[in-house]
């Protein structure tokens, strides 16, 4: 499986983006997925994820601002950013894990900058 992340920019705080993950291969409906996001000199963190099942999952900090989605048709997840702030700041990796295998793939990051 390749993941292939795409849709970061800059944008002004209080503007939104939204992030794209595209799988190869198939099997994507058996797939968890899952956004984190590393901001300069700190460590990787847990965004939000869904399950093969579309339940969904999101960091405090992101609650309400953030959704998370899957078009398993098309074997791409979302991630739809609001009311973004400088915080939000960080490259974001997507990373999907078979839910009954446990491999687990990373895709390349892509930059999001909020400009303050």
């Amino acid at each position: 499986v390749q993941l292939q992340a795409s849709g970061g920019g800059l944008v002004q705080a209080g503007g939104s983006l939204r992030l794209s993950c595209a799988a190869s291969g198939s099997a994507f409906s058996s797939y968890a997925m899952a956004w984190y996001r590393q901001a300069p000199g700190k460590q990787r963190e847990l965004v939000a994820s869904i399950s093969s099942s579309s339940k969904t999952n999101y960091a405090d900090s992101v609650k309400g601002r953030f959704t998370i989605s899957r078009d398993n048709a098309r074997n791409t997840g979302y991630l739809q950013m609001n009311s973004l702030n400088a915080e939000d700041t960080a490259v974001y990796f997507c990373n999907t894990i078979h839910e009954r295998l446990g491999n687990s793939y990373w895709g390349r990051g892509t930059l999001v900058t909020v400009s303050s």
